[in-house]
This record gives C-alpha cells, sequence and structure tokens, in this order.
C-alpha cells in the first residue's frame, strides 16, 4: 500500500530528507557520485530566446511544464579517483534571495559522508552564479583545505575582466548578479586557481577540456577508466536540447557557436554510447544519447542497485 506524503511526520522530512538527491555510479576504478543543489525557478522562454512561442508552449506543455514557469535542476559532481576528490562546478550557494529551494549541496555531501575537506580539487565548468555560488557561502569556504585547486580555463577568467553580455537574454537583474558574483569569486578564490588552456587531465582519468559557446570559457569534464567514459556536459545542453538543439538559450552568451558545441558532444555521446550528465538536466542526470532523424533522444540510465 502506498502512504500518502502527509502522512510522513514532518519533524522527520526536515531533518532527514525523504529523497537523498544523490545517485552513486563507479567507472572502472573511479566512483562518481552526482548530487542535486535543488532546483530555481525560471521562465520557460528562457529556454527558447529564438522558437516560435507556439512551438514553445507545444513542448512544455508536452513535457507537463509551464507555461510560464518551470524549476530548472541543478546537478554537481564528485569523482574519487586514486588519492583525489573532485568536485565539478559548485551550486548556487544560498545568498540569492528568491530562491530557497537551491544551494543544497553542502548538506548533501555531508549526509552522503562526504567531508568538504577532503576535497583535493574543484573544475568549474564556467563561472555563472549557479556554479560557483556554493564556493562563496561560509559554510562551504571555512571547511575548504587550504592547498584546494579550483581548476578553470584561461579563457573563462580573462572573459569575465569585461564580460560580454550582448547576445544574452536573460531576466534583467541578471547579468549584474552574474558579474558580482563571478568578482566576489576571483578576489576569494585567485590564489588557489589552476588555470589551463585547452585541456588539463585533473586527476587520473579525470579531464576538463574546453568547449566555449555557453561562456567563452565554458568547459566540460570526462571521466574514463575501465574502458567505460562518463562525461558532464555542464551548460553545453538543457533539457530541451535533445528535441530541438537548434533552440538558444538566453544564458547562452554565443548562442551560435552554443549550438555547434551542442550538436557535437551530442553526436560523439551517441556514437560513443557513453554515459552523460549535465547541470541542468532532471536530477539524477545519468543516462545516454540516441540520434533521432535531425534531433536526438534521451536514454535514462536504469538504475542498478
Amino acid at each position: 500500500m502506498t502512504m500518502p506524503l502527509k502522512s510522513f511526520p514532518r519533524q522527520q522530512a526536515d531533518a532527514e530528507e525523504l529523497v537523498p538527491s544523490r545517485y552513486a555510479l563507479r567507472l572502472g576504478e573511479i566512483d562518481v557520485l552526482v548530487v542535486s543543489d535543488g532546483v530555481l525557478p525560471l521562465p520557460t522562454e528562457t529556454m527558447s530566446t529564438n522558437a516560435d512561442p507556439a512551438a514553445r508552449a507545444a513542448w512544455f506543455k508536452d513535457m507537463y511544464l509551464g507555461p510560464d514557469m518551470f524549476d530548472w535542476a541543478l546537478n554537481v559532481l564528485v569523482v574519487r579517483s586514486g588519492e583525489q576528490t573532485v568536485l565539478v562546478d559548485a551550486g548556487l550557494g544560498g545568498q540569492f534571495p528568491g530562491f530557497p529551494r537551491a544551494g543544497q549541496f553542502p548538506k548533501r555531501l555531508e549526509a552522503a559522508g562526504i567531508d568538504l575537506a577532503s576535497i583535493t580539487d574543484v573544475v568549474i565548468t564556467h563561472m555563472h552564479m549557479d556554479h560557483i555560488g556554493g564556493l562563496l557561502v561560509d559554510e562551504v569556504k571555512n571547511r575548504l583545505r587550504p592547498d584546494v585547486r579550483i581548476h578553470v580555463t584561461a579563457t573563462e577568467v580573462d572573459f569575465w575582466t569585461t564580460p560580454d553580455f550582448s547576445q544574452t537574454s536573460m531576466p534583467q537583474p541578471v547579468p549584474d548578479v552574474l558579474r558580482r558574483t563571478a568578482n566576489q569569486f576571483m578576489e576569494q578564490y585567485h590564489s588557489k586557481l589552476q588555470i589551463f588552456e585547452d585541456e588539463h587531465e585533473v586527476a587520473p582519468g579525470v579531464v576538463a577540456k574546453l568547449t566555449g559557446g555557453h561562456t567563452p570559457g565554458h568547459c566540460v569534464v570526462y571521466v574514463t577508466s575501465g574502458g567505460e567514459r562518463l562525461t558532464f556536459a555542464g551548460d553545453a545542453l538543457f533539457p530541451v536540447a535533445f528535441d530541438h538543439p537548434d533552440w538558444h538559450n538566453g544564458f547562452e552568451h554565443d548562442p551560435e557557436e552554443s549550438v555547434r558545441v551542442r550538436v557535437r558532444l551530442l553526436q560523439e555521446a551517441a556514437a560513443s554510447g557513453e554515459l552523460f550528465v549535465a547541470t541542468h538536466l532532471p536530477f539524477p542526470s545519468v543516462g545516454r544519447v540516441a540520434v533521432d532523424g535531425d534531433a536526438f533522444r534521451w536514454i535514462a540510465a536504469f538504475w542498478d542497485y
């Protein structure tokens, strides 16, 4: 018999989440954990700024989302390879009003038995606030080890000195918040940055590679071991990308290049059969990609625990 949600004690739900919001898998000798940082509400228009409004409305209706707003998933990755524990992105943090359901990854890491002090490396796919904001809250800053290494592309660092928002279509307050957050991140972590150009092996079998597109210095992370590969695609794609890879996202600083990057990554994933994870795909965001005519199809992985 299914117990209705309201029957669960509220105190227990607050203290111990009903859903653990973490998903573990193993590739060869490498452990991977996808952790949900929560969700944040966004306008549906942001996901498809160049789409016909009727086509956009139809897609969101078919997905049982919208019509005007929807919840955008936030996922981060933890990878254990050899003696290193690598955090890929750090979520939103809790310092931005209006997003009470985001910024969850610190407590969810703790619930998974992962001490922030054990993290040796952090890869930042790009410096938007929902990827670096988590590093700016005291509960994270004060628990990171002093010698933590933070990996980011040189192009991304250069871009945020004078960021260009001319091709974006974001809600009005967002660009200023993004600038301010990127500046704060650089001020607090500049001495810990490990800046790389095109490709960098962060740990054995863990490689960050520049893609550009979403931001000029955006990178993805490849995890490879035992003949298997997983790609963490960051913000190279969003849920609508499989059906409509040519639809632009309002947060893309170069929409046309973003389409090229997105299609290339999806084609590579479809050809290889590798596991595929992205920041804003619905949690746990673990699956594979198949070609479907001129578009693509998402195949969620079967949970094998």
